[in-house]
């Protein structure tokens, strides 16, 4: 749920997802967004590049970059001065992010990695480390002082090291202004809370969708999931009894589980904190999102309660569930395969974004990875010409088509591309980072702010809720007992 899917097992099979099907992303020519050579990702012909010589765009001048309009990328862009780091003599840089679920993510950002030691003279060692690993990692970096230039982490990382982290208000002022300004979700999180001093750069987001088979719901007379919540329950028991269940889990699953219990709780206008940040969970919302959690869990496939985030994949890849909700990995993986059933699975998907339910906005967060360069590193200039380098159109666009959805723009310019339009049924991903919701919502962002989610607080009162093993009143005030104790600590 929720596209926070971290241990997606299926997207093992994603390795053609460069191929000759998906390729058709960001204009005409698709071998110039995914070529082999860097000078092939900004076009052909010189002229587009808007007069530089294409051998410059990866040439040993970082200023022939900087101007480039990527007009042949579709991303809409102002003409703005850029900020002029100037890079430190014998700057080297290390990169610690999290590893890749889709292959793209990874061999794109080696490539513009290398373009900018291309460009610059500037070494830069990137390491990609499982997602699990990502905290400790960092966290070791910012108590020894020692380690990695730039680090992208997750959500609120940046606010468990804002003392710690060099300031991006330059770096960030300038992005916004070339490329129609920040997503909602970058500003909550990548700012000091309450301020405008920017601790990161946030690079983009994992958002979901309601992932559904088109020809099940047409068969219980439904064209598209309700957004209501009365709908939504209606559908649900429909095609339960036409044998094809949902599935969304209830079990300690990092994304899907911590992003379904958010979906109830949200669509039903509760929060875990008021704006002060005092827990506001115990509360008549809260209360009815965990009675619709009960009635409409008889309508979901058997083992939900024991789901990790792999599970509703399968399932869905298995014919076993009519609708979830995840990330972009479930249609094209199946898309991409070689197995004629799969390829007809992925024919008969469809994605909308999540019922609103009494939201007024979709009641959704992402996972938002957040770029920080720590006060420690030697090289500040290196570090932000470099996060400047792989947030320009020329790397950027490419990276994020390449990706197929998986990653959000955090930037409004890129949700313009035409890798978008391509495919109607990739168009509830592009805005996945326009959104209020975030951890410990509607509550200041803190270094506590993920406590909760990690301690499946949540999941677990609508599990026991929802199991009839405790009852609403009981299981709401045990939750905001935790959750008080969680977001102290």
């Amino acid at each position: 749920m929720a596209g926070l899917t971290r241990r997606d097992t299926l997207l093992s099979g994603a390795t053609n997802l460069i191929g000759a099907t998906a390729l058709p992303l960001v204009g005409a020519r698709a071998a110039d967004v995914v070529g082999a050579r860097a000078a092939d990702v900004v076009g052909a012909r010189a002229a587009d590049v808007v007069g530089a010589r294409a051998a410059d765009v990866v040439g040993a001048r970082a200023a022939d970059v900087v101007g480039a309009r990527a007009a042949d990328l579709d991303v809409p862009t102002a003409d703005v001065k850029a900020p002029g780091f100037k890079i430190e003599s014998g700057a080297t840089l290390r990169v610690l992010r999290p590893a890749k679920f889709v292959d793209p993510d990874e061999t794109l950002f080696r490539q513009n990695s290398k373009k900018f030691t291309e460009a610059t003279g500037v070494a830069v060692r990137v390491d990609f480390v499982g997602w699990e690993d990502m905290r400790p990692q960092t966290a070791v970096a910012a108590n020894t002082g020692a380690g990695p230039d730039i680090i992208v982490g997750f959500g609120a990382d940046p606010q468990i090291y804002a003392d710690k982290l060099l300031p991006m208000n330059d770096l960030a002022d300038y992005l916004a202004a070339k490329y129609g300004g920040w997503h909602q979700l970058a500003l909550l999180y990548s700012r000091r809370w309450g301020s405008n001093d920017w601790l990161a750069i946030p690079m983009g987001g994992s958002g979901g969708a309601s992932v559904y088979r088109m020809s099940w719901l047409k068969q219980v007379d439904y064209d598209q999931v309700p957004n209501d919540l009365e709908g939504f329950l209606a559908m649900a028991e429909k095609l339960n009894k036409a044998g094809h269940p949902i599935g969304y889990a209830l079990g300690h699953a990092v994304g899907d589980g911590n992003g379904f219990a958010d979906w109830l709780l949200w669509s039903h206008g509760a929060a875990l904190t008021d704006e002060k940040g005092k827990v506001s969970l115990d509360s008549k919302a809260t209360i009815d999102a965990l009675n619709y959690a009960q009635q409409l869990y008889p309508h979901m496939i058997s083992g939900t309660l024991s789901w990790g985030d792999p599970s509703n994949n399968k399932a869905y890849a298995a014919g076993d569930i009519s609708l979830t909700n995840n990330g972009v990995s479930i249609y094209y993986v199946a898309k991409n395969s070689s197995d004629p059933k799969l390829q007809a699975i992925a024919a008969d998907t469809n994605h909308q974004a999540p019922s609103l339910g009494l939201a007024k906005q979709t009641p959704q967060s992402s996972l938002v990875v957040n770029a920080m360069t720590f006060k420690h590193t030697k090289y500040p200039n290196a570090c932000k010409e470099y996060l400047r380098f792989m947030m320009e159109a020329p790397q950027y666009a490419p990276w994020l088509a390449g990706c197929l959805g998986y990653w959000s723009n955090s930037l409004k310019a890129y949700g313009k591309m035409a890798f978008w339009n391509a495919d109607p049924k990739l168009k509830p991903y592009i805005d996945s980072m326009d959104t209020p919701y975030y951890d410990s919502y509607a509550g200041p962002i803190s270094a506590a702010s993920s406590a909760v989610a990690a301690n499946y607080t949540l999941v677990d009162m609508f599990a026991s809720v929802a199991t009839g093993n405790a009852t609403p009143q009981a299981a709401v005030k045990q939750a905001a007992r935790q959750a008080a104790r969680h977001l102290k600590g």
